[in-house]
């Protein structure tokens, strides 16, 4: 689906940075020693290889599974005004979710080779799952727009809240509380009713400073962060590395489309810098055993094996247990081959079904209408082209027009 309404630049116009609008242009343009200050913008499509849940796919989405907790609505999770009255259907998905479950994909090794070699200047991610810490990019590097798991705080009176102490309860399926005035703990992912971070804001300048913008993962459709590709200045080579065109993208004169997997994207990138060798083994780092500790193993069944075979098999039951209770009597009487009674079978419950990634739409002023669109009213106002100091300034014309940074 994807927000697209500008055309493709035409081929006949040259471009103005790189050699040619190709991967292997691009390549030469990032390797030629002209590139230090690279701006990546990222969404839940980085994410997808590595197994985290949907949140919206029919039956198998992570709010369908949270339906049977009674909700109002499924998305009622991230609304901050629910949240205080019954937190428990968040700490159901924060169990699922919570750093530590999934490895990062190539594409967050991809950003943290990129810091590696100096050029990273700012990420920002629209992800709350937190792989680009798993995958070593450190917190200078990183802009969270929606929050995320990385911190956690009272939501009464502020106090910071000890990582150790919410992992533990999140894995023992408790809610915690604050040490200080026993207020409900949540980690500063933004609900309904909260603002983006400050940190968003004082950033979001940075890209008018890059010398290259690489957008991965993410349909642009939520704003401000959907803008944030517009702010680089009309020169700057931009990126997508994406399923499909975005956000205008693909329309300037130097712009690079990479459309498939991103993973596929960036390894073909690495692979025309000649950095495919060091992006492989930054991946095989985040693994959580390395290889040669695999090679040194006797090739025989481990107790890790069987245990991971166990869990395999009891989530299996677990989702048929979870579809058996889904069925009216009418059909579980049928299932166990009973006599079946000369009636009409009751209609099941209604499915939840909505589009759409886990972070939907924002206003401009920055709270966020988050997942959740009929909640969202009609906003058709631009968000502010007014763009915060973030120290050294240059003088641009970014694509929007501002001539200001």
């Amino acid at each position: 689906m994807g927000n697209e309404e500008s055309s493709p630049v035409n081929e006949s116009v040259p471009p103005q940075t790189l050699s040619g609008r190709t991967v292997e242009a691009l390549a030469d343009y990032i390797i030629s020693g002209k590139v230090s200050n690279i701006c990546v913008m990222t969404g839940a499509g980085i994410s997808t290889s590595a197994g985290i849940p949907d949140f919206r796919s029919p039956d198998t989405g992570l709010y369908a599974n949270l339906a049977r907790l009674n909700l109002p609505y499924a998305e009622a999770v991230f609304d901050i005004g629910y949240f205080r009255e019954n937190p428990e259907p968040f700490y159901a998905l924060a169990h699922e979710l919570y750093p530590g479950k999934y490895r990062p994909t190539v594409t967050h090794s991809f950003i943290k080779l990129l810091q590696d070699k100096g050029m990273l200047m700012k990420l920002f991610t629209q992800n709350i799952d937190c792989l680009e810490r798993e995958a070593g990019v450190t917190d200078d590097k990183i802009v969270e727009a929606h929050g995320s798991f990385a911190r956690q705080s009272c939501i009464d009176c502020g106090s910071s809240y000890p990582e150790e102490d919410i992992k533990r309860h999140i894995d023992a399926k408790e809610i915690p509380r604050c040490h200080n005035c026993k207020g409900l703990v949540k980690p500063e992912i933004v609900f309904f009713g909260e603002q983006l971070p400050e940190a968003f804001f004082r950033s979001r300048g940075l890209p008018a400073q890059a010398d290259l913008c690489i957008v991965m993962g993410t349909s642009l459709t939520v704003q401000p962060f959907a803008s944030l590709p517009q702010m680089t200045r009309e020169q700057t080579p931009r990126v997508l590395i994406n399923k499909e065109r975005v956000g205008g993208i693909g329309s300037g004169t130097d712009d690079v489309l990479i459309l498939g997997d991103c993973d596929e994207g960036v390894r073909k990138l690495a692979k025309a810098c000649g950095w495919l060798e060091d992006l492989e083994a930054l991946w095989a780092q985040t693994a959580p055993e390395s290889a040669t500790e695999m090679l040194e193993k006797p090739a025989v069944e481990t107790k890790r094996d069987k245990d991971e075979a166990l869990d395999d098999e009891i989530n299996k039951l677990t989702k048929e247990v979870d579809e058996t209770l889904n069925l009216s009597k009418w059909h579980e009487t049928k299932v166990r081959g009973d006599k079946v009674p000369d009636e009409k079978s009751p209609s099941e419950p209604p499915n939840v079904t909505a589009s759409g990634g886990p972070t939907a739409h924002e206003n401009p002023k920055g709270s966020l209408n988050h997942v959740y669109v009929s909640k969202a009213k009609d906003e058709t106002s631009e968000p502010s082209s007014e763009i915060p100091e973030t120290g050294e300034t240059k003088e641009a014309t970014t694509r929007g027009g501002d001539s200001k940074m």
